[in-house]
């Protein structure tokens, strides 16, 4: 964005005298290895001080922020340091602007930055800095294009060599890193002044999702009295910059001292010292009056535009008063309903679908015929809209291409995603490119390219590859083995090398079936005569016959020598109950004396980890995904890219090796698309760790809360998918195992839900089998579960069954129904179920169902899901239903949802048009989790903005044609 006069959003041309920013004093630091500097910091940002030298970062005393040197986050030697010219240099001038990192023509037409160990999945804000001050002294202002991933994020044009500008967008981040790359067009060499990542809370923002990213037009705070008072971190905890709007011959300033709260469930957050001023019009006015023009450009002819209006009351009106407005944009409702702020609460009115195909967008803020106070704005924020929909290269291509490249020192046009888009695709490689997946590397010219050494085995990971072509180098070494499992590989060209030994008996077979064409003259070591190759001599083939059948008898000595061990030892143990045959693991070691599984020696046929190869797969167990009785749950990736969760037993646990034996032999026998799958395990001397399915959305503990990943509040028909999800893998412990699996801990923190919303029940460490047949009790010595959710006759008799499963499950039910916790902690510790029961015995379902819903379900199927939940919950067991009845009955009630939602949907208005809240939400603040910390005061060290923005015209051109109105939410 750009910044303009007080009237104005123009682009951002402020003069170095002008821009009246706090110098930063430069605190020199031992910076370490710069790659581990290229990372978040303890709140989860980065700010990247581009063309900065050396190794030292920097604080800003004011907002605390620390700003690294950038070589740690570009591509080797990309692009060089300079500084700005000593005549835009000024002692006010932030110390970022100081210098700039330049990709001058000649190099790569893509030169990126890759910000890493961020969480896949999250929204991120995303900022851009540019200040020219002809830092090349060629006088020559460039523009350049600049893309987020390997989708275009905006056109930065430098008009001014004095400018500062920024950009920003809000975008969801797919995976665990992030490339924001500059690209040459041609009308100058491309360079920044800085770069910064933010984290956003997944319910913030609801327009930016994964097919949709946001650009900031514009982030105004209207009613400062100093247009100087630019408010960011840590007054924002997000960093946002609100720029100041000062127009006193326009407006009244409104302000308090007090501070406004954000309602529950904002999906913006403005900060208090935001929404602590306002403006009102001078002169007795009725309305509030602002506009901003469309720009198309040719990557998008018809720009859609998304507007957030914040509002909050700052007077405590008397008796009789009332502040009541419509929001209208060209003369049509904005909002369709009149709108009143409440007081030191901050709202917000935004569309959800982008306006397109109008040249002006005309925002009249009027009052109401019942008002008797003009109309107010505390503050404003406008987004056009970026297609992200363009998918990168496929993953495990692309770990394939990044370490050939590293191996070689690949000096070619190799910068960001190998294929995407395809004008820029690497040298040398051939993509395809299919509609329903990603990108694929399906040929490789290295051909003079200088590589030495052996063949690296990361071309084996070029599953794709049909034509590979490795010639002119002096590559060394033997033909790998593995070559030969490409099939897809149709040309291997590996003329002129210096490699020697035999052609693999692999590859010779494809040769003589015809599969693959294989080069390989010119490399005099490696079989000289083409022939010798591919035909054995007689003498050699009695050899390897003989060798083969030496082979052949030690392996069946040594299988009847293993096979009498093992069944003398069955012979002294016994037989082994439910073991899982191995494939090739060794098993782990039996259980301890007294376990339900000690007669059993642990087999298993997933994945046997090491310790070291759990450091590998987590980075050092760098991320922590959660934390339970076991232990600590850390994100990781397999070495294919398999993104995975990793349960690790801390030494503190009170859960040990008992437990650890249970979760993992309950998992090899259980297999259910409801039930969390394990990978692998690991049992590596004191080292106990499980290796599950990654479920990318978390908990529904979380989302119940408020603080799900990717996405805003539950609607009711999502909520009754997970409770039928969820009962179908309980109903598949208690009735398809052999015996019936008791959980013995069902809550909604044991409930995941992976990118589509399914949910799969996890944590099986207290399962206990329980035979039906005969209604056998378990006993046990000690109760085990979780405070709200434990069955209250297991408590009495210390025998569970599995209608303990359904008491647990009646609480999860009601948690969904209510938006509230197994236990309501406030005026007095209550459970959900009494708090539920009392108001559903006066008949008042509304006064129990989550409020975040706003009336957005079918009445009927939430009785009966409510019933449902009181059934399970019952004080006897045996007045509770089975699983199997709780399944059919929450069918029935998704079914109602489902039947009620097809009926609605041919009534919805198609504007799609909301408010942040109601009057009836001033609860109080938002209470979900924020990862991101917040902070106090200060004032801010950037206060340019860059692009097109506001203007504050009062006269109106033609009305254009609107399209179809919002609907209320």
């Amino acid at each position: 964005m750009q910044q303009s006069t007080p009237r104005t959003m123009a682009p951002a041309v402020l003069s170095s005298s002008g821009l009246l920013l706090l110098y930063l004093a430069a605190v020199a630091s031992v910076a370490g290895v710069l790659q581990a500097r290229a990372q978040p910091d303890s709140i989860g940002f980065i700010s990247i001080d581009c063309g900065l030298s050396g190794t030292a970062s920097y604080v800003d005393d004011t907002t605390k922020l620390s700003y690294v040197p950038d070589a740690g986050f570009i591509d080797g030697d990309a692009g060089s340091n300079h500084n700005i010219s000593a005549e835009y240099m000024s002692p006010m001038l932030s110390k970022r602007y100081h210098n700039v990192r330049s990709f001058a023509a000649g190099g790569s037409a893509r030169n990126c930055y890759t910000l890493r160990s961020i969480v896949a999945g999250l929204k991120y804000l995303l900022r851009a800095t540019f200040k020219y001050g002809n830092y090349d002294g060629l006088r020559r202002l460039p523009v350049f294009d600049l893309h987020v991933g390997v989708n275009y994020w905006t056109t930065v044009n430098i008009t001014d060599a004095d400018a500062a500008v920024i950009v920003e967008a809000i975008v969801l981040v797919p995976d665990t890193s992030v490339q924001v790359c500059l690209v040459d067009t041609g009308s100058g060499a491309p360079f920044i002044s800085g770069l910064d990542l933010r984290p956003l809370k997944s319910t913030l923002y609801p327009q930016a999702n994964a097919t949709q990213g946001l650009v900031l037009l514009g982030r105004l705070n209207f009613g400062p009295t100093d247009d100087t008072e630019l408010v960011r971190y840590p007054d924002d905890p997000h960093d946002r910059l609100w720029i100041p709007w000062v127009d006193t011959a326009t407006w009244n300033s409104v302000s308090t001292a007090q501070r406004v709260q954000n309602i529950d469930n904002d999906m913006f957050e403005a900060p208090s010292k935001v929404m602590q001023t306002a403006v009102a019009p001078r002169n007795g006015s009725k309305s509030i009056e602002f506009n901003w023009d469309s720009e198309p450009t040719p990557k998008d002819p018809t720009p859609g535009y998304v507007g957030i209006f914040h509002f909050s009351e700052l007077q405590l009106l008397p008796a009789g008063a009332v502040r009541q407005f419509y929001i209208n944009l060209n003369g049509k409702p904005w909002y369709p309903k009149a709108f009143t702020p409440e007081y030191l609460y901050s709202d917000a009115v935004f569309n959800t679908n982008p306006y397109r195909g109008i040249a002006r967008y005309n925002i009249s803020i009027n009052a109401t015929a019942n008002s008797t106070l003009p109309p107010i704005i505390n503050a404003v924020e406008v987004f056009s809209v970026i297609s992200t929909t363009n998918v990168p290269t496929d993953s495990q291509d692309v770990s394939a291409i990044t370490a050939i490249k590293a191996k070689y020192h690949v000096q070619k046009n190799w910068m960001g995603d190998p294929c995407v888009p395809k004008t820029l695709a690497w040298d040398g490689l051939t993509c395809s490119y299919a509609i329903s997946s990603p990108p694929r590397i399906t040929g490789l010219n290295l051909s003079f390219s200088g590589l030495s050494g052996d063949i690296s085995s990361s071309f084996a990971n070029l599953k794709a590859v049909q034509n590979l072509d490795l010639s002119h180098n002096n590559l060394t070494g033997s033909i790998p083995e593995s070559l030969s499992q490409l099939s897809s590989l149709t040309v291997l060209d590996l003329t002129s090398n210096q490699l020697n030994g035999t052609i693999p008996s692999g590859l010779l077979q494809r040769i003589q079936d015809g599969s693959l064409n294989l080069k390989y003259g010119n490399n005099p070591s490696l079989c000289s005569n083409g022939n010798s190759c591919q035909t054995t001599k007689r003498k050699s083939k009695l050899a390897i016959y003989i060798a083969i059948a030496v082979v052949l008898v030690v392996v069946v000595l040594v299988s009847v020598v293993l096979l009498l061990c093992f069944i003398q030892k069955q012979k002294k143990q016994g037989p082994a109950k439910n073991a899982v045959k191995p494939q090739n693991e060794t098993p782990l070691s039996p259980a301890p004396a007294g376990d339900a599984y000690s007669q059993s020696s642990l087999q298993l046929e997933n994945r046997r980890f090491t310790y070291k190869e759990l450091e590998m797969i987590t980075s050092n167990f760098q991320r922590v995904l959660g934390r339970g009785g076991f232990g600590s749950v850390y994100d990781g990736f397999l070495e294919d890219g398999t993104q995975v969760a990793v349960k690790l037993r801390s030494d503190s646990s009170n859960q040990g090796v008992k437990e650890f034996l249970a979760e993992a032999q309950t998992l090899t026998r259980i297999h259910h698309k409801n039930l969390v799958s394990m990978i692998g395990y690991c049992k590596d001397g004191d080292y106990m760790a499980l290796v599950y399915e990654y479920m990318p959305e978390g908990t529904l503990q979380e989302h119940i809360a408020g603080n799900g990943r990717s996405r805003g509040f539950l609607s009711w028909r999502q909520r009754l998918r997970i409770a039928v999800e969820s009962a179908q893998g309980l109903e598949y412990l208690h009735k398809g195992c052999n015996p019936s699996l008791i959980h013995r801990d069902v809550k909604a923190a044991n409930i995941l839900l992976n990118a589509k919303l399914e949910a799969k029940i996890a944590d099986f460490g207290l399962t206990k089998a329980f035979n039906l047949d005969n209604n056998t009790h378990v006993s046990t010595n000690t109760l085990v579960g979780t405070p709200g959710y434990v069955d209250p006759e297991y408590q009495a008799t210390m025998q569970p069954t599995t209608k303990s499963d359904v008491y647990s499950f009646g609480v999860v039910l009601l948690e969904l129904i209510t938006g509230r916790p197994a236990v309501l902690r406030d005026p007095e510790p209550t459970s959900v179920i009494q708090w539920a029961r009392q108001r559903l015995a006066r008949g008042n379902i509304e006064g129990v169902v989550d409020p975040r819903m706003r009336g957005d379900h079918d009445v009927n199927g939430v009785w009966k899901a409510a019933d449902v939940a009181l059934k399970c919950t019952a004080q006897a067991s045996a007045h509770r239903p089975t699983m199997t009845d709780v399944v059919a009955q929450l069918q029935e009630c998704l079914q109602l949802e489902e039947a009620r939602a097809a009926a609605a949907a041919g009534d919805v208005n198609g504007g799609g048009y909301y408010t942040g809240g109601s009057s009836s939400s001033a609860g109080g603040p938002y209470s979900g989790y924020n990862a991101y910390g917040a902070g106090e005061g200060g004032l801010s060290t950037d206060v340019s903005q860059s692009s097109t923005g506001f203007e504050v015209e009062h006269n109106f051109g033609r009305v254009p044609t609107m399209p179809t109105g919002p609907a209320a939410r």
